[in-house]
C-alpha cells in the first residue's frame, strides 16, 4: 500500500491510529538525520512486527516538509514503477506520470529535491532491490551525483536484518554514503506497558512476559479483556490472531522449518548449551545446529549469552530464546497442539499452562524485566550504583561439586552486586534476606552490596543499609 503523508492528511486520521508509543531515542536521531538542509541517507533495519515502518511514518507525518512514504513490492520492477510513478503524481499534484525505470522515477524526486526538502521513504527495500538488477548502484549513482545540490532525505527501510547490514560492508556501491543507520530492536517492558497502561502492573508483567516488545503484537491487546483473556484469544485459542505468526517470522528467512522447530522446543526447555541442544533435538549434525542457530541469532530470535565473569568462556556460552511470543508459543502451544486440537481452550489452558505460567515463566520474564529496569536507571546517570556490565554470573564450588548461576548481576567499578529477584505474592523479610546473603557469602563470591527486587514489596523491618531494595511498582515510576 502506498501512502503519501502530510499535515493536512493527518488531522484526518482516526484518534486511535494516531497514537504513537515509545521510540524516544530512535524518534530524536531520525529527527536529527532529516532536520538540516542538504542530502542525506538513513537506513533503518529491524526484525519484523517491530515498528520500523510505524516510527517512519509518525516521524514523516510530523514533519513539516513533503513527505513520500513507499512499501516496496516483492514483484517485478514495471510494478513497482507504477505504484510509486502513481504515488509521486499524486504527491506533487501532477497528471499521471510515465517512467520506464525505477531509475527515472528517483531520478525526478531527487531533481525536484533541488528545490524543496523532500523526504522519501522506500519501506521493505529488498523487495526492490530483488527485483531491481543493480538496485544499490543506481541509489549510488544518483546520491553521487546530487549530493551537493539535492535536498533529498533518503530513508531505506527493511525487515531482512543480514541483507540491510551488507549495504554498510565495503564492497557494496553504498559503502560511505549512509548518514545514519538504525537498529530497531523490540522496545523493553516499560515502553510495551504504554500499549496496555489501564491493566494492573502484576497483570503488565503477564502481557510483557508473552507478547513482549513488538508494537504490532501490543496494540492487539484488548484493554475491556483481562490479561488471561487476551492470552486466550491472540495465541492460545485455534484460529487465534497470532497463532502463525511465529512460523511465518521464521518462514521468511529460514528453508528449514524443521530444524528451527527442533532447537526452539529445546530451548523452550531449559536447554541453553549447544551440546544439550544437540542431544534433545533431532538436527542430524553439529554443523547443521550450527548454521540454525547461527540463522536465528542473526534474525534477532535467539541471542547467545556468556557470563558477565567469563565472557571468553565458550563452554558457558548458552542460547536463549529472544522473542517472548516464540518462548510461549514452543512452550506452550506448539509442544501440545494435538491436545489443544480436541480440547476446549479453557480446560487446555488450565491442564497445559496456568501453573507453569504462573509459577515459572512469568517469574523468569520478571527477571528479565528487573534487568531492563537497572539499565534504565543507569543510562538516566542517576543511579546509585553505576555499572558498566550487566548479566548472569557463574560459579564452581568444587569442594563441595556444585556449580551454579545468579541471573540478575551488575559490574562496576566496585566490583559486583548480585540482586535476588523474587515474583511472589508475599513480602520479602528481613530473615529471607540474610539467608540469600549468607549463601552468596559461602561462594566466597566478590560482592560487594545486595539488591533485591520483588513483586509484593518488603517487610518494613528490613534495615536498609548496604542493601538496594526496589518493588513492582518502581519499575513503572
Amino acid at each position: 500500500m502506498c501512502n503519501i503523508f502530510t499535515r493536512m492528511e493527518l488531522s484526518r486520521m482516526e484518534p486511535s491510529k494516531m497514537q504513537f508509543f515509545g521510540r524516544e531515542t530512535e524518534q530524536k536521531r531520525l529527527k536529527k538525520a532529516i532536520a538540516d538542509k542538504g542530502q542525506s541517507v538513513v537506513l533503518i533495519y529491524g526484525r519484523r512486527r517491530v515498528g520500523k515502518s510505524e516510527l517512519i511514518k509518525h516521524v514523516l507525518a510530523n514533519e513539516n516538509a513533503r513527505g513520500i512514504y513507499y512499501e516496496c513490492k516483492q514483484t517485478s520492477e514495471q510494478n513497482n514503477v507504477a505504484s510509486l510513478s502513481t504515488l509521486v503524481s499524486e504527491s506533487f499534484g501532477l497528471p499521471p506520470l510515465a517512467f520506464s525505470g525505477i531509475e527515472d522515477v528517483l531520478r525526478f524526486i531527487f531533481k525536484k529535491s533541488l528545490d524543496e526538502k523532500i523526504l522519501l521513504s522506500l519501506d521493505e527495500y529488498t523487495y526492490l532491490r530483488d527485483s531491481v538488477g543493480g538496485m544499490d548502484s543506481i541509489l549510488k549513482s544518483l546520491i553521487d551525483e546530487y549530493k551537493n545540490t539535492s535536498n533529498l532525505k533518503l530513508i531505506l527501510c527493511g525487515s531482512f536484518v543480514d541483507t540491510m547490514k551488507s549495504l554498510l560492508e565495503v564492497q557494496n556501491p553504498l559503502y560511505g554514503r549512509v548518514d545514519l543507520s538504525m537498529l530497531i530492536e523490540p522496545m523493553d517492558y516499560y515502553d510495551s506497558a504504554l500499549f496496555y497502561s489501564t491493566f494492573s502492573n502484576e497483570d503488565k508483567v503477564k502481557l510483557y512476559s508473552v507478547f513482549g516488545g513488538i508494537p504490532y503484537y501490543n496494540r492487539l491487546i484488548n484493554p475491556r479483556l483481562t490479561a488471561k483473556e487476551n492470552i486466550m484469544d491472540l495465541i492460545v485459542s485455534e484460529g487465534s490472531r497470532l497463532e502463525n505468526e511465529v512460523s511465518m517470522n521464521l518462514r521468511s528467512e529460514l528453508s528449514k522449518l524443521v530444524n528451527a522447530n527442533e532447537v526452539f522446543e529445546a530451548l523452550s526447555r531449559g536447554y541453553s548449551k549447544f551440546s544439550d541442544i544437540l542431544s534433545q533435538s533431532h538436527v542430524s549434525s553439529s554443523p547443521a545446529l550450527a548454521d540454525t542457530l547461527d540463522k536465528l541469532v542473526r534474525m534477532m530470535v535467539v541471542v547467545k549469552r556468556a557470563p558477565i565473569n567469563d565472557p571468553n568462556n565458550r563452554k558457558k556460552l548458552g542460547y536463549y530464546i529472544n522473542d517472548n511470543l516464540s518462548k510461549f508459543y514452543y512452550r506452550y502451544i506448539f509442544r501440545y497442539l494435538s491436545q489443544r486440537s480436541v480440547m476446549e481452550p479453557n480446560a487446555f489452558y488450565d491442564r497445559y499452562i496456568k501453573e507453569d505460567f504462573e509459577n515459572n515463566y512469568v517469574p523468569k520474564a520478571f527477571e528479565e524485566i528487573a534487568k531492563q529496569y537497572l539499565i534504565r536507571r543507569n543510562r538516566s546517570g542517576n543511579f546509585p550504583e553505576p555499572f558498566d556490565l550487566i548479566g548472569t554470573y557463574y560459579y564452581d564450588d568444587p569442594a563441595n561439586k556444585t556449580s551454579g548461576e545468579f541471573d540478575v548481576v551488575t559490574q562496576g567499578a566496585k566490583g559486583y552486586i548480585f540482586y535476588e529477584v523474587k515474583y511472589r505474592k508475599s513480602k520479602i523479610t528481613k530473615t529471607m534476606i540474610r539467608k540469600e546473603i549468607e549463601e552468596v557469602i559461602k561462594t566466597g563470591l566478590n560482592c560487594y552490596k545486595y539488591g533485591f527486587i520483588s513483586r509484593s514489596g518488603f517487610d518494613p523491618n528490613i534495615d536498609k543499609k548496604d542493601l538496594i531494595l526496589i518493588e513492582l511498582t518502581d519499575l513503572y515510576e
